[in-house]
């Protein structure tokens, strides 16, 4: 069974990926959240308790408000209104930097916005590199 997409709903959907991973680099909470549908629901790890809405998806951005970091597109699949994406952040806590490497899916609306976030990951999956 295979879905079509548009090759402008494909490009769109993978525009706002690269926008995603463009504002988690920069430190931009603001950034992040604006790519995100107003009913919007987060689980980030997958499985954890979901938020809903901008402004839980917000109070939960909040962390990496002002951190810049290191953001690598690894592979991303599009298929309808769906992606899923892997890609590597190198972060700082504290005097220590890690890298982790998590499997994003999300859904989409029509104008290409989140609606739907569940990151792939663990806190054994991160690795100190410095």
């Amino acid at each position: 069974m295979s879905q079509s997409t548009s090759g402008s709903t494909v490009e769109a959907i993978r525009a706002t990926v690269r926008a995603y991973l463009s504002a988690l680099e920069s430190g931009s909470a603001a950034a992040i959240v604006a790519l995100y549908a107003d009913d919007a629901t987060l689980e980030d790890p997958a499985g954890s308790e979901p938020r809903v809405g901008r402004d839980a998806i917000a109070r939960f951005y909040r962390a990496v408000d002002g951190s810049p970091q290191h953001t690598e597109l690894l592979s991303l699949r599009v298929s309808g209104q769906s992606a899923a994406f892997h890609f590597r952040v190198t972060t700082r806590v504290g005097d220590a930097e890690y890298e982790i490497e998590p499997i994003d899916v999300m859904t989409f609306d029509e104008q290409a916005r989140i609606t739907g976030m569940w990151a792939y990951w663990s806190p054994a999956d991160m690795r100190r590199i410095r």
